[in-house]
């Protein structure tokens, strides 16, 4: 993807949202839900890198532990081009129904696999936020079947962790319980109506100019 344009003869590189689709399911609800937030940002003129974990084949995280001495994974699969696309995203979006009270498993395999940015951070003491600015802004987007009062306390607590990980804050949030068979969330016009003005907010706050 190409997100930069030329001022005066030099490449200026524009903010990109990464937006990780984490549903197992093709036109899942919180795809829907993370389209509308894409049009929202589109709208806004801000760029979204859609990527989707189930299109990819990557292994959960091994425990190898090369990372902790180099900063880097040691397993070489579609992983391993998303760091790059993580560190230079102006922000990121993580969208995952709830499964047993937290994430689905692809989604819970790509955070794990985030360990190799906290090792970049935290052990080998380098930055990995590529954007302009502080900590990146971050969004959370999820549906999950029941209404448990709990229901996304779990998943919403790894979301900050792996954002801490990531050299970014978590932002904002849009979870809608009651939801599970597929197209159900067309019954939540708030919900998806939030989504959107959460995209357009996000590209107003990106598109700020940084001092």
């Amino acid at each position: 993807m190409d997100s930069s344009q030329a001022v005066n003869g030099v490449s200026i590189a524009q903010p990109f949202v990464l937006c990780v689709y984490g549903s197992p399911r093709i036109r899942g609800n919180t795809d829907v839900l993370m389209d509308r937030f894409v049009e929202g940002l589109e709208a806004g003129g801000v760029a979204a890198e859609r990527v989707y974990l189930r299109q990819l084949a990557f292994s959960p995280c091994r425990e190898i532990y090369a990372c902790r001495d180099h900063g880097a994974c040691a397993l070489q699969d579609d992983m391993t081009p998303l760091y790059d696309r993580i560190r230079d995203a102006g922000a990121l979006a993580l969208a995952s129904p709830i499964m047993f009270y937290g994430l689905s498993a692809v989604a819970k395999a790509f955070v794990d696999r985030c360990q190799a940015l906290w090792s970049l951070r935290y052990l080998r003491n380098e930055r990995v936020n590529r954007a302009p600015g502080g900590p990146k802004p971050a969004v959370f987007l999820s549906v999950g079947a029941t209404r448990g009062q709990r229901l996304f306390e779990g998943a919403l607590r790894t979301f900050r962790y792996v954002c801490d990980a990531v050299e970014a804050r978590p932002w904002q949030s849009v979870t809608v319980p009651g939801v599970d068979r597929a197209g159900e969330i067309f019954q939540h016009p708030d919900a998806l109506d939030r989504a959107h003005r959460l995209g357009t907010e996000l590209a107003r706050l990106l598109r700020r100019p940084h001092v």
